[in-house]
């Protein structure tokens, strides 16, 4: 069995938890850790986990939203944390002793039924990474916080059967809004966010007919609106509006299984 649930996505914070095999195999390994103690506790209550039931914690970039409160998850429950290079020297380099695993773009993490694998996304970061995450039958894309579709991105999300893809902005309201035009340059520019424009685009090349589940991650609460997702998503893809699933900022999304 391969699963994923959304702990809550978008610019206050962002978390998502995949979980490959069975009852006391299970593995489950936390990609991105964007809130507090006492709030990712809360989080993961919902989703009927603990911290002590995590088995690994991945850093995908420095940004405070994913990084939160993870190097004190990972040194108070002893919980193995990989990341970039350039993501551990962006957060100043904390003492993470045998717990520490620095990876690069098609570095392996074997957590025995769950295997991910690491790639580059082109982001205004030192060096952002983000995961495509398999149980050796079916696989799940994770890629939140990039500005534009890279052929490498394109090449390590095909042939995914569930997709966790960011939907930040809506154009027309980017432009509309009270943001300082540096801010608007920074989050619609090539290493910014991605519109969801862009983003159907990337599911009209992705799509094929294992692709049964496509969750909308990183909205953002001023500039878009999950019925614009929906609309552009499902048009993409050719599916019901109802097909596509919204990762909320403050609720998540259920437990979502992939194949």
């Amino acid at each position: 069995m391969l699963r994923f649930r959304s702990l809550g996505s978008g610019s206050a914070g962002n978390g998502t938890v995949v979980e490959a095999g069975i009852g006391a195999a299970a593995r489950r390994l936390l990609i991105d850790c964007g809130f507090g103690p006492r709030q990712l506790a809360q989080r993961l209550a919902r989703a009927g986990l603990a911290c002590d039931d995590l088995d690994g914690i991945f850093i995908t970039h420095e940004h405070s939203d994913h990084v939160g409160c993870a190097v004190a998850l990972a040194q108070q429950h002893e919980i193995a944390i990989w990341m970039s290079q350039g993501t551990y020297a962006a957060i100043g380099s904390p003492p993470l002793g045998a717990l520490l695993h620095l990876v690069q773009d098609g570095a392996t993490i074997d957590l025995g039924p769950l295997e991910a694998r690491p790639f580059t996304v082109p982001h205004d970061a030192r060096e952002p990474l983000q995961l495509r995450c398999s149980n050796g039958q079916h696989h799940l894309g994770v890629a939140t916080d990039f500005g534009h579709a890279s052929t490498h991105l394109l090449a390590q999300l095909a042939g995914c059967h569930a997709l966790l893809l960011e939907a930040n902005h809506d154009p027309e309201l980017l432009a509309q809004s009270a943001y300082p035009p540096f801010l608007k340059r920074r989050v619609g520019g090539d290493w910014g966010h991605l519109s969801n424009e862009a983003a159907g685009a990337i599911l009209t090349t992705l799509a094929h007919p294992g692709l049964a589940r496509v969750v909308a991650a990183h909205l953002s609460e001023r500039n878009n609106r999950p019925e614009l997702v929906r609309e552009r998503f499902a048009c993409s893809l050719g599916w019901e509006q109802d097909a596509i699933v919204i990762a909320h900022q403050h609720s998540g999304t259920e437990w979502i299984p992939v194949g």
